[in-house]
């Protein structure tokens, strides 16, 4: 009598991440974008809000307030909001409180991009430095020379724009023609220039460690 084969007990496979609902800027939603691809975050969605936001920062914080509401109808868990303070002065901060889920630190793109603590160390030089990133150097026509119209009003500049020294364009990635584009506006408003390759910053860690499992509890 030939002795029957035991079953192998089989090993059940972890469970899938639960889904990360992302609510964004649009200002940085390429960056968004090239995290989640880079670190194969797939159950991550992201809805990104209008990035003309930032003209009316006091719009921000009702705006990402319906985007999360939205989100919750639609069976959302867990959402991470990837915007700054960007200029709500707390309000942004109290409408995450409020509905129990977190941003990205710091005060605007430019530092957590730049990372916050070298940011805050250098603070004293912000006060004369005009900040640009990819998305601003390539959109800077769209979201200030029209809208301050400096087309058609270039003596505006020397108000607008004569406490600053200096342009610092943060670069996200190498693009030689987001390089020239800084060098253009820093001549048109009359500024010195730099460019500082940062890449992602702390934007990456940020959505990364949103992404992560959340741990099981042990067993009391």
């Amino acid at each position: 009598m030939n002795p029957q084969p035991h079953n192998n007990p089989q090993t059940s496979a972890a469970p899938a991440p639960e889904t990360l609902t992302v609510i964004a800027c649009g200002a940085i939603a390429h960056e968004v974008l090239a995290v989640l691809s880079a670190n194969g975050l797939a159950h991550v969605t992201v809805t990104c809000l209008p990035a003309d936001l930032h003209n009316a920062p006091q719009k921000i914080a009702p705006a990402v307030e319906g985007a999360i509401m939205a989100a919750r109808a639609d069976g959302a868990g867990r959402i991470f909001i990837a915007y700054a303070d960007c200029g709500t002065g707390g309000l942004l901060d109290a409408v995450c409180e409020r509905h129990g889920v977190e941003r990205i630190a710091g005060p605007h793109c430019y530092a957590f991009f730049a990372g916050n603590d070298r940011f805050a160390a250098d603070a004293e030089a912000h006060m004369t430095t005009f900040w640009l990133t990819d998305f601003l150097a390539r959109q800077f026509d769209a979201f200030v020379t029209r809208p301050m119209k400096l087309d058609r009003h270039p003596e505006l500049i020397g108000m607008l724009f004569g406490h600053y020294e200096r342009v610092v364009y943060l670069a996200q990635t190498d693009a030689p023609d987001l390089d020239r584009r800084g060098r253009e506006i820093a001549a048109k408003l009359g500024l010195g220039y730099e460019r500082r390759f940062v890449g992602y910053g702390d934007l990456s860690d940020a959505i990364i460690a949103a992404a992560a499992p959340v741990p099981e509890h042990a067993p009391a």
